[in-house]
């Protein structure tokens, strides 16, 4: 419960703290200010609740928020649909019996439809950018051999910042970090007791300067679609766009897929790759990552 008070207090500090009263309907008195953005008080202004109370919010020492409450200090931050869902999670942090104690299981028939997307990448993402099933042209496309990587090392995260062939692949390679550590961000909020999810991001702030940078900055992101670039070592340049799934029965896995708009040459780039993909193996195949002990 104390992790959950801490993520709370600071996130809504460092929201608090990248607004400016030019930015809000709040008269200004101009005037040195002696810290960034935005006073309690005048925060507490905006959400029409009183000082005393924003403030308590704020520590972490409120239970039980109403939701009328959080949709009024989420405005007056000014919070987009994802920081609100994040909000509402920090505030109401679930028990200590996570969810994330299931061991994370791919079903046959998931692994089933990857090996019959020939020509689209394809992988499964779990709850901590864990790589748990994939296809071999999504492999191709990360430019790595996710087969022959240890269990630990298949994940996004570890991949992204952790893997020099990552700032070359990914372009650019800031803004795919950054989305990564908002995911990791937003389990965090939902499972603020996964021993496994702390172990992780200590690694990565031990090992990137640039992970612990950008995970003090609270960053939050979960979108389901999108475009992605890539400067691919061998086809070159490929603008894709992505798709992100829920899978229906284990919503903390994601099904992720990259398709090329027809007629580019994005789409004679993922062609060229998918051919030379499927001439390296006899056929295309679905590796499922060994289900961790800890899981």
């Amino acid at each position: 419960m104390a992790e959950s008070r801490a993520e709370l207090s600071e996130f809504l500090r460092l929201r608090r703290a990248r607004l400016s009263p030019e930015d809000t309907p709040i008269p200004f008195v101009g005037g040195r200010r002696r810290v960034p953005g935005l006073r309690r008080e005048e925060l507490a202004q905006l959400a029409g609740i009183s000082v005393d109370y924003y403030t308590r919010l704020e520590q972490g020492k409120l239970r039980n928020v109403s939701e009328s409450v959080l949709d009024a200090v989420a405005a007056a931050l000014q919070l987009d649909d994802t920081e609100r869902t994040y909000l509402r999670q920090l505030a109401k942090p679930p028990s200590r019996r996570a969810r994330s104690a299931r061991p994370q299981r791919v079903r046959p028939s998931l692994t089933w439809l990857l090996r019959s997307m020939t020509d689209s990448p394809a992988y499964v993402l779990g709850r901590r950018t864990e790589v748990i099933a994939w296809n071999d042209l999504a492999s191709a496309l990360l430019a790595v051999d996710l087969g022959a990587l240890p269990p630990e090392q298949r994940n996004m995260a570890r991949l992204v910042f952790l893997d020099d062939t990552a700032r070359d692949l990914w372009d650019p390679w800031e803004a795919k970090a950054r989305d990564i550590v908002g995911g990791l961000r937003m389990h965090a909020g939902l499972a603020p007791h996964d021993a496994q999810l702390v172990h992780l991001v200590g690694e990565l702030s031990v090992r990137s300067p640039e992970f612990r940078t950008m995970w003090a900055d609270h960053h939050v992101w979960t979108v389901p679609h999108g475009r992605a670039s890539f400067r691919h070592p061998q086809v070159g340049q490929l603008d894709l766009a992505f798709e992100a799934f829920a899978v229906p029965d284990s919503p903390e896995q994601s099904l992720v897929t990259y398709a090329a708009e027809p007629g580019t040459s994005s789409a004679a780039g993922l062609q060229l790759l998918a051919s030379w993909t499927a001439e390296t193996v006899a056929r295309p195949v679905v590796r499922t990552r060994e289900p961790d002990p800890g899981d």
